[in-house]
């Protein structure tokens, strides 16, 4: 047994990097679900459906099913819809985020005098003219960001993320968002737990990133597993304060390292 109800992964750098699964995360997924452990897989990658999340997962061999997916693009619709449930939103970021408000009836609009909120997100065909009406939208609008993740782990050179687009819109801007959700947020560790319907003390979050995924564990009071098949490493889980719970090679190490516990 995990001795966890429940068990929140990471899929970037975690489950998935690049686009092939990491060595033995599939087999570690299987055991972790014949512990009994409800399972969430949680990614800050806010372009994707949870329901397209999933197609994609299962086309590399893990099995998820519905309603074990969450992301911050989802966590960001739900923001607006109890934050900003009427107010017009401008979006500096790819489609797939577009569609996923959309789909979520949050009011858009391409003109950005018309923005009452401004979400920054990930834009990987990001240019100048872009920054410049989002610079433009951001006059008197609320400013929010999906999530925090200035990079992106794949095989071989990290990618810019969200949280580099953030930063050009705030540099221009000369402002921080109101509100960052996705990991580490309260909102994004509510969300999570909300779909686990388990309590915070009873459930493990794993992932690479300690300034994301084990941050809004620590915070919530979840016990913590870093990986270090992405972002971070050995040296940086030495210098982190506090501790993350477990520090493992990657996922594939985990069903063990429970099983001892």
């Amino acid at each position: 047994m995990t001795g966890f109800e429940s068990v929140v992964l990471d899929v970037d750098g975690t489950l998935v990097r690049g686009g092939d699964p990491v060595p033995g995360a599939i087999g570690a997924l299987d055991r972790l679900r014949e512990t009994g452990a409800d399972v969430l897989l949680f990614s800050n990658n806010p372009t994707r459906e949870p329901a397209s999340y999933r197609e994609w997962l299962a086309d590399l061999g893990f099995e998820v099913r519905p309603g074990e997916v969450l992301t911050s693009g989802v966590v960001t619709a739900e923001y607006l819809a109890d934050e900003h449930p009427d107010d017009p939103v401008y979006v500096v970021g790819e489609q797939g985020l577009c569609d996923l408000l959309a789909a979520r009836d949050r009011a858009l609009t391409d003109d950005p005098e018309a923005a009452a909120v401004v979400v920054g997100s990930i834009d990987r065909e990001f240019t100048y003219d872009r920054l410049r009406d989002g610079l433009w939208a951001l006059d008197g609008a609320t400013f929010v960001a999906t999530d925090p993740d200035r990079t992106i782990p794949v095989d071989g050179r990290p990618l810019p993320g969200s949280g580099a687009i953030v930063a050009a819109l705030a540099g221009a801007a000369d402002r921080d968002p109101e509100a960052v959700l996705g990991k580490p947020s309260e909102r994004a560790a509510t969300a999570a737990l909300d779909r686990v319907r388990a309590d915070a003390g009873s459930c493990l979050v794993v992932g690479d990133r300690l300034d994301t995924d084990l941050a809004m564990g620590e915070r919530a009071g979840m016990t913590t597993a870093l990986v270090l098949s992405g972002v971070a490493t050995r040296e940086d889980a030495a210098a982190a304060d506090p501790a993350p719970d477990y520090v493992l090679e990657s996922i594939a190490d985990l069903p063990a390292a429970l099983a001892d516990r």
